[in-house]
């Protein structure tokens, strides 16, 4: 069954895009399909002029592509320090895998702090940066983030978009999917709404005024 449309969309380099659109509009379905996890019946996706379509993952890792899935995904019973270097599956240098994790505990000073403790142990909000953290240790260019704020509460959640800002301001560009479609276009340069598998709208900010949009999703006027 196809769940994706003809769907068309872009991102620069640099550049935060946020996918919104209600329940089973595909956004998690596009972000898998990018990262491999989905079979692709037409269609291409182009890196820097290069078809990756049929790449499998550890070669998207390695031409900069990380993905941090729904739910966070963490190894429970596993260290948080483990937890990272499982992000460092490709790499064979410790040195650098060292370093990496370096500048992870520098990124996010409670994980080093919390390093020899199970992951099961972090709240919710840790767990959603650590599961981020393994992901940067791969050194992104691109990073998919696929609904970050599920289950969290809203100071974790504004804490966590304010860390995605930080990244994205490092060189890394951002597709981040979220049913929090205000938290999103807040930080989004660009924002697309999908629809039924297919891209309905693409703005910036002010998409939130838009009549649709502040009806469906908000129910009304939207101070931003």
């Amino acid at each position: 069954m196809e769940t994706l449309k003809g769907v068309d969309l872009k991102i620069k380099p640099e550049e935060i895009v946020a996918i919104i659109g209600p329940n089973g509009a595909g956004k998690s379905t596009l972000l898998k399909s990018i990262f491999g996890l989905c079979e692709i019946y037409s269609g291409k996706i182009i890196l820097k002029d290069e078809d990756i379509t049929k790449l499998p993952i550890h070669l998207l890792i390695h031409k900069g592509i990380s993905y941090v899935p729904q739910g966070r995904q963490i190894f429970s019973t596993l260290t948080v320090k483990e937890n990272l270097e499982m992000g460092a599956f490709t790499m064979k240098d410790r040195e650098l895998i060292k370093r990496k994790l370096i500048d992870i505990f520098e990124k996010f000073p409670f994980l080093k702090e919390k390093q020899n403790d199970y992951a099961l142990t972090l709240s919710g909000g840790q767990q959603q940066m650590l599961a981020i953290g393994r992901a940067l240790v791969q050194d992104p260019k691109i990073l998919l983030l696929d609904e970050p704020s599920l289950g969290l509460a809203p100071k974790i959640m504004k804490e966590i978009f304010e860390k995605f800002s930080e990244i994205n301001k490092e060189g890394v560009a951002i597709i981040v999917v979220e049913q929090n479609a205000k938290q999103a276009v807040g930080i989004a340069d660009r924002t697309y709404v999908l629809e039924n598998g297919k891209i309905a709208m693409e703005g910036n900010k002010s998409i939130l005024q838009n009549e649709k949009i502040k009806n469906i999703y908000f129910g009304g006027d939207v101070a931003l």
